[in-house]
C-alpha cells in the first residue's frame, strides 16, 4: 500500500485460484494499482474485461494464468504498461491466448513505454513485415519474447529497436537468411534465440561480434555452409552458443576455442568433419556443457595421455556419433557432478566397468546405446540414485538383468534395454512408488511371466516386451494403469483366452495394441474395448507437434529428456515411429489362435489406422461396423474363415474365401502381328529388365559397400515417408541407429538450457 492505504501492488502468483473472474470483480476496483500479478493460477476462463480499469498498471502479469481466447483490446488503454506478460509454456491445458482482433498492432499502439513484452505462446500469426511494424514504434522495448507465436515469412530488421537486450523468436515459422546488417544496430543485444524456425543461408560472422552478446540460439534451423573465421571478432562475453540440428559443414571451426567464456556449446546434428584432439577443449576453462553428436566428427582422447578428469567443470557431456573407440582407462566418465552423459552411436567393443555406478551418482541422464557393449550389467549402476534415463540398448549385453534394477523403479522414468542378449526373468520387484514411463525390454531372451508388481507403475506409458519368450496369460493385472498408451507383446509365448469381462478398468489412453505371433486362442469377449477412448477421438488432433510420447525430468529443469521411440509392423513392413503422436492408433493381434466372430466393438474405432486381424481362425461376416473406420490406412483379414458374402461387390479380388482363384489371365491366340512382331517384343521386354537389374545395382551396391550413401540413401527414404504419411510423423527405421538422434529430446536445450515442448 502507499501512504494513503491505497493498495498499489498485489501478487497472487501460484495461488492454484480457480474460481471465475470477470469484468465486475472487485479486483478491477483497486484504481490505484501499479503491479498485478496473477502467475501461474488456474483460471481456465476466457479473458476477462475489466483490466483497462486500472490505468495506473506499469506492471501487469498473466502468465499462465489459465485465461484462454481473444486479449481484450482494452489492454492497450493501459498507457502506462512498462512490463506486459501474457505467455503460457504450452497450450496443452485449454485454447491458446490469441491475437486476431484486436491484433497485435491494436493491443500495443498506446504502449509506447513499453520496456519489456512476453508473448510466448499467443497465436498471433502475423507475418514478418506485420508485427514488426506494429512493433516499430516500441523504441523501448529492451525484452521481447514471442517463441511458439506462429510468426511467419522473413526475420525483419530491428534497426528502430536499438535498446533490445533480450530476443526470442523461437519455434515460429520463420524462413529466409539473416543479414549481417539488420543486426548491426543491435549493440545492447545479450540474448537471442531463433532456434526451431526454418532460417537457412550462412551464418554472417558479425553475429557473433555483437558486443554485449552472450549467449545465441540458431538451433533447429536449416543453416548451412562452413562457420566463418571470427578471429578476434567474436564478443567476449559470449557463454551460450548453440547450433545444434542444422546444416552446417566444413571442418570444425577452431575459432570456437578463443572463445574462454563459453559455458555451453552444443554443435550436435550437423555435417562438420574432421579430427578434434580432446586436450583443445581445455582451452575453455569454464565449458560444463558440451555436445557434438551425431556429426563426422572424430574426438582423439588417447594422444596426449588426456582423461576427461581434465575437465572438473563438465556436467553435460554428448559425444554421440563421435567415432570413439577407446579413452585412457575406461568408459568415459567426466566428473562426479557430471548429470548428462551421451555416448550413443560409438563403437567402444567394451565392458561396462564394474563401478562404474560411483561415477554416476548425480547422473540423471545416461546412453551408451549402440556402442557394441559386451559382458553383464553391473549391479553398481543400481547406485546411481539420480537416474533417471537408462538406455544400454542396441548391445550385446548378457546374463540377467540385475534385480535392483526394477527396484530402482521408484526414482527411474526410462529404462531402455532392447536389442540385447539379456536373459533370466523380469524380477518382481517394482517398487510401490514405481514412477517408471518407459519400459522397453524387447528382443532379448527374457523368460517367465510378467510380474505383478509392474502393476504398480501407475505412470506408465510405453511398455514394450515383445520379441522374448515370456510365457504367460494376458496381463490384465496391467488393466488400472490409466495412462498406458503403448502396450506390446508380440513375439512371445503368451497363451490362453482373452476375456476381459469383470475386468473394470480400462486403458482409455490406449494408442497402440500388439499381440501378434503369440499362442492366444478362443472367443474375443473384448467389452471393454468400449473403454479405449484414445482409437474412437482424438482430443489432441490439431496439436500435433506440441503432443507426443516423452519424458521430461521436472526436477533437473527440463534438461534431462528422453523422445519415445516405437517399431510396429504394417502392410509387411517394420517402421520405427521416432515421434509417437496420439493420432497414430493401431491393433495388431495378427498370428495366434482367435476364433469366432471378429467383435462388432471395433467399429467404434474411428481413428483406427491399422488393424491385422490375419493368420487367426475368425468366422462369420466381417462385422458392418467397419464402415466407421474413416482412418483405416491398413486392414489385413487375411487368412481366417470369413464368409464369401463379406468380399462382394469388390472387382478383381480373387481367393480364399472366394471361388475366384488367384491367377495369371487366360492367354491370347497370337495374331499375325504378334508373330511379325516378338522379336521387337521380346527385345523390349529384355531391354527394361537390363535397364532394371542396372539400375538397381546402382542403389544396391552402394548402399551394401559406401556407408555414407547408405546414411543419404535411407535420409531421403525417410523424407519421403514423411510427406507420404504426414500426420503420423513415422520415419522407417534408419541404418544402424542413426535414428536414436531423435529420441533423445532434439530440443535445443538438451544439457541443461530452458526450453519448450
Amino acid at each position: 500500500c502507499d501512504g494513503g492505504g491505497h493498495v498499489i501492488g498485489l501478487d497472487l502468483s501460484n495461488r492454484a485460484i480457480s474460481s471465475s473472474i470477470d469484468g465486475s470483480s472487485s479486483l478491477f476496483r483497486l484504481q490505484h494499482l501499479q503491479r498485478l500479478n496473477l502467475a501461474f493460477n488456474q483460471f481456465m476462463t476466457a479473458f476477462p474485461a475489466g483490466f483497462d480499469k486500472l490505468e495506473n498498471l506499469s506492471y501487469l502479469n498473466l502468465s499462465n494464468a489459465g485465461f484462454t481466447g481473444q486479449i481484450r483490446a482494452k489492454i492497450s488503454r493501459l498507457t502506462r504498461l512498462v512490463t506486459l506478460d501474457l505467455s503460457t509454456d504450452s497450450f496443452l491445458s485449454g485454447e491458446p491466448l490469441k491475437l486476431e482482433k484486436p491484433n497485435l498492432e491494436m493491443l500495443v499502439q498506446n504502449l509506447t513505454r513499453l520496456r519489456f513484452l512476453y508473448l510466448d505462446s499467443v497465436n498471433i500469426s502475423a507475418m514478418g513485415n506485420e508485427w514488426c511494424r506494429a512493433l516499430s514504434p516500441l523504441t523501448k522495448l529492451q525484452v521481447l519474447s514471442m517463441s511458439n507465436c506462429y510468426l511467419s515469412g522473413p526475420i525483419p530488421s530491428f534497426s528502430s529497436s536499438r535498446n533490445l537486450t533480450n530476443l526470442s523468436l523461437a519455434h515460429n515459422k520463420l524462413v529466409g537468411t539473416i543479414h549481417s546488417t539488420d543486426w548491426s544496430s543491435l549493440s545492447k543485444l545479450e540474448n537471442a534465440d531463433l532456434g526451431g524456425n526454418k532460417l537457412s543461408g550462412t551464418i554472417p560472422p558479425t553475429l557473433f561480434g555483437i558486443p554485449s552478446l552472450q549467449r545465441l540460439d540458431l538451433s533447429h534451423n536449416q543453416f548451412n555452409g562452413s562457420i566463418g573465421d571470427f578471429h578476434g571478432k567474436a564478443s567476449s562475453l559470449l557463454n551460450t552458443l548453440d547450433l545444434s540440428n542444422n546444416k552446417l559443414q566444413g571442418q570444425f571451426p577452431t575459432s570456437l576455442f578463443e572463445l574462454r567464456g563459453l559455458e555451453t556449446l552444443h554443435l550436435s546434428s550437423n555435417n562438420f568433419n574432421g579430427l578434434i584432439p580432446m586436450n583443445a577443449f581445455q582451452n575453455l576453462g569454464n565449458l560444463f556443457s558440451l555436445d557434438l553428436s551425431h556429426n563426422r566428427l572424430s574426438i582423439d582422447a588417447t594422444a596426449t595421455n588426456i582423461s576427461l578428469l581434465s575437465f572438473p567443470t563438465f556436467t553435460g557431456l554428448g559425444l554421440a556419433s563421435c567415432n570413439l573407440t577407446e579413452f585412457p582407462g575406461e568408459i568415459p566418465i567426466p566428473t562426479l557432478d557430471a548429470t548428462y552423459l551421451d555416448y550413443s552411436d560409438n563403437n567402444f567393443s567394451s565392458v561396462l566397468p564394474a563401478h562404474i555406478g560411483d561415477s554416476l551418482q548425480h547422473v540423471s541422464f545416461f546412453s551408451i546405446s549402440n556402442s557394441n557393449i559386451h559382458g553383464s550389467i553391473p549391479p553398481s549402476i543400481c547406485s546411481s540414485t539420480s537416474l533417471r534415463v537408462l538406455d544400454l540398448s542396441n548391445n550385446s549385453l548378457s546374463g540377467p538383468i540385475p534385480q535392483c534394477f526394477f527396484q530402482m523403479s521408484g526414482s527411474l522414468g526410462v529404462l531402455d534395454l532392447r536389442q540385447n542378449n539379456l536373459s533370466g526373468i523380469i524380477s518382481d520387484t517394482f517398487s510401490k512408488s514405481c514412477k517408471l514411463q518407459t519400459l522397453k525390454l524387447n528382443q532379448n531372451r527374457l523368460e517367465g511371466k510378467v510380474p505383478k508388481s509392474l502393476g504398480n507403475c501407475k505412470m506408465l506409458e510405453v511398455l514394450d516386451i515383445g520379441n522374448n519368450q515370456i510365457n504367460d496369460s494376458f496381463p490384465w493385472h496391467l488393466k488400472n494403469i490409466a495412462k498406458l498408451h503403448v502396450l506390446v507383446l508380440r513375439s512371445n509365448k503368451f497363451n490362453g483366452h482373452i476375456d476381459c469381462s469383470g475386468n473394470n478398468g480400462g486403458w482409455s489412453m490406449l494408442q497402440i495394441f500388439d499381440l501378434a505371433s503369440n499362442n492366444f486362442s478362443g472367443k474375443l469377449h473384448l467389452t471393454c474395448l468400449g473403454t479405449w477412448d484414445a482409437m474412437q477421438h482424438n482430443p489432441y488432433s490439431n496439436l500435433l507437434e506440441l503432443k507426443h510420447l516423452h519424458f521430461v525430468d521436472s526436477g533437473s529443469g527440463g534438461g534431462t529428456r528422453y523422445q519415445d521411440a516405437i517399431t510396429i509392423t504394417t502392410k509387411g513392413l517394420e517402421l520405427e515411429l521416432v515421434k509417437i503422436l496420439p493420432v497414430f492408433t493401431s491393433i495388431d493381434i495378427s498370428w495366434n489362435n482367435f476364433e469366432g466372430l471378429i467383435p462388432e466393438v471395433i467399429g467404434k474405432f474411428k481413428e483406427l489406422h491399422g488393424l491385422n486381424f490375419s493368420q487367426n481362425a475368425f468366422t462369420g461376416p466381417i462385422p458392418s461396423s467397419f464402415g466407421n473406420l474413416r482412418e483405416l490406412e491398413s486392414l489385413d483379414l487375411s487368412s481366417n474363415s470369413l464368409r464369401e458374402a463379406s468380399f462382394e461387390n469388390n472387382a478383381g479380388l480373387c481367393g480364399p474365401p472366394l471361388k475366384t482363384k488367384c491367377g495369371l489371365p487366360p492367354a491370347k491366340e497370337d495374331s499375325p502381328s504378334d508373330s511379325e512382331t516378338g522379336s521387337i517384343i521380346h527385345w523390349n521386354h529384355l531391354s527394361i529388365e537390363i535397364g532394371f537389374i542396372f539400375g538397381l545395382g546402382i542403389i544396391i551396391v552402394p548402399l551394401i559397400y559406401w556407408k555414407r550413401w547408405r546414411i543419404w540413401y535411407f535420409e531421403r527414404i525417410d523424407r519421403a515417408l514423411s510427406r507420404l504419411f504426414p500426420r503420423l510423423g513415422r520415419e522407417t527405421k534408419k541404418h544402424g541407429r542413426r535414428a536414436k538422434q531423435n529420441q533423445r529430446g532434439r530440443t535445443q536445450q538438451r544439457l541443461g538450457l530452458r526450453s519448450r515442448e
